[in-house]
């Protein structure tokens, strides 16, 4: 796709130039507490060592596929690699120099390797907006032609519907022969058929499509398939297989080949072990930096909610935590003291989805208390539960316990983990959410959450306080 290679050139240029500017001011600062750079050969040595850090970090973010059409302005697949190159190489520069006993490049190490990463995933995040705003006005997007059986068809166009990045326009479909019809009504969407399965290959040139997807299994199974892709050969479209699996994230499915056999390994969700350890390291650390620098602000906004209505500044209610467990979770007060017992009244005027009791105009909150629920201060006191290890930075959204009465099946699983201070459900669309939908993303969480994930849907939780979206 010539939008592809373009927006890849421009990566590699803006890359090169974040590398190139973090070695050189480190080289120029210089860090050298020892004087080891005031002999000639040092100065040589640290020269050659920046040069080579240079180099190496270059094509380190060349051969992790940082700019692979596959993750551009989709997940957090690009920034792991971005971070994966350049742990990398500073990792193995490291290991050189302790096993040659230089000591001249440790300005590399306190000024290039924060300073560079840093850049870099702010310039990949900017690119990425960039990018995002153009599929809007529907530039730089793939196009596609979906094969299959009309349900699944009709599945997969409608997942590219939703908000989700999936970046694909449909320029049409291709149905088994004997299907007569001329497209395909989808939602609000009109879809038209093209061609039966065994024509794909012309229609791709007709249209200028960039991939083929196949939807499901094709009548005549993996010779079907292998079929369509010598069909492709000459066309320079991809060919695209759509996994039956849904709500598995990227990270958890690996191929494996097997004699010719491709095999799809998908991890199981861990609930317990390392990563879970360093999850809560980064939450202690978090949420302590957190109450320390936001005191002033928290003494401030108590202030003004003892000012503004009687009773006590903070709020605590019981909730459902990781395994079952309750605790009390605090928040500031933003409604009347009798809240608790005005809710029985206000039950038939639920707007909220499923368990959820939410209402656009509750009564019970005081005047002070709607903008804090709007820009979500009122849960900024809830550090204190993470840093008490109730809760969890990111996570799904805190039970109550009469919601979880009310749990059957699947639901359950929300409890596998600790709840969050902020989570999917927090950033794509808090209570305007149906209950399906909410349920689905706290669970799509509990089982592929990961670290780099949860600073996507932290950055994420900054946007949506500055625009608020189902904060009520």
């Amino acid at each position: 796709m010539s939008w592809a290679r373009r927006y890849r050139r421009w990566l590699r240029f803006t890359d090169i130039t974040i590398v190139t500017s973090a070695v050189a001011v480190a080289y120029a600062v210089r860090l050298d507490a020892e004087g080891v750079l005031a002999r000639t050969p040092a100065v040589s040595t640290y020269v050659s060592l920046s040069i080579a850090i240079l180099l190496a970090w270059i094509v380190a973010l060349e051969v992790h596929r940082t700019r692979e059409e596959t993750v551009l302005g989709v997940g957090a697949e690009e920034y792991k690699r971005v971070m994966d190159a350049t742990v990398g190489v500073f990792g193995g520069i490291a290991i050189v120099v302790l096993l040659l006993g230089i000591d001249v490049v440790r300005s590399h190490f306190a000024i290039a390797l924060p300073a560079g990463s840093l850049l870099l995933l702010l310039s990949r995040w900017r690119w990425r907006a960039w990018l995002n705003r153009q599929r809007n006005f529907g530039h730089y997007l793939s196009k596609v032609i979906v094969v299959g059986e009309p349900a699944d068809v009709e599945y997969v166009i409608r997942q590219f519907g939703k908000v989700s990045g999936a970046a694909y326009e449909v320029v049409g479909a291709a149905l088994p022969a004997g299907y007569t019809a001329s497209h395909l009504q989808i939602s609000a969407t009109r879809v038209p058929v093209l061609c039966d399965v065994d024509s794909v290959a012309g229609k791709v040139t007709e249209t200028g499509a960039d991939a083929v997807v196949v939807a499901g299994q094709l009548h005549g199974g993996s010779r079907a398939i292998r079929q369509l892709g010598w069909a492709l050969e000459g066309t320079h479209a991809s060919l695209v297989l759509a996994a039956s699996l849904t709500d598995v994230a990227g990270p958890r499915i690996h191929w494996r080949p097997v004699e010719g056999l491709p095999l799809m390994h998908v991890e199981l969700p861990e609930f317990s072990g390392g990563k879970h350890t360093l999850k809560r390291l980064v939450d202690v650390v978090a949420s302590a930096a957190a109450l320390l620098l936001l005191s002033p602000l928290l003494c401030i906004l108590a202030w003004v909610i003892a000012r503004d209505s009687k009773g006590p500044v903070f709020f605590q209610q019981e909730r459902v935590g990781r395994n079952g467990e309750r605790f009390k979770m605090i928040k500031f007060r933003s409604m009347v003291v009798t809240a608790e017992d005005d809710l029985a009244l206000l039950r038939e005027l639920n707007e909220g989805a499923g368990l959820l009791f939410k209402m656009k105009q509750d009564p019970r909150v005081t005047k002070c208390g709607r903008w804090l629920r709007k820009y979500s201060l009122d849960e900024l006191p809830q550090f204190w539960n993470v840093l008490k290890g109730d809760m969890s930075l990111v996570g799904p959204r805190p039970q109550l316990p009469c919601e979880v009465e009310g749990y059957e099946g699947d639901v359950t699983r929300r409890l596998l983990i600790k709840p969050g201070i902020t989570g999917l459900w927090q950033v794509n669309g808090r209570s305007n959410l149906g209950w399906e939908e909410s349920v689905r993303w706290d669970l799509y969480y509990v089982e592929n959450w990961s670290l780099t994930g949860d600073i996507m849907i932290l950055w994420r939780t900054v946007k949506v306080i500055l625009n608020p979206v189902g904060a009520y």
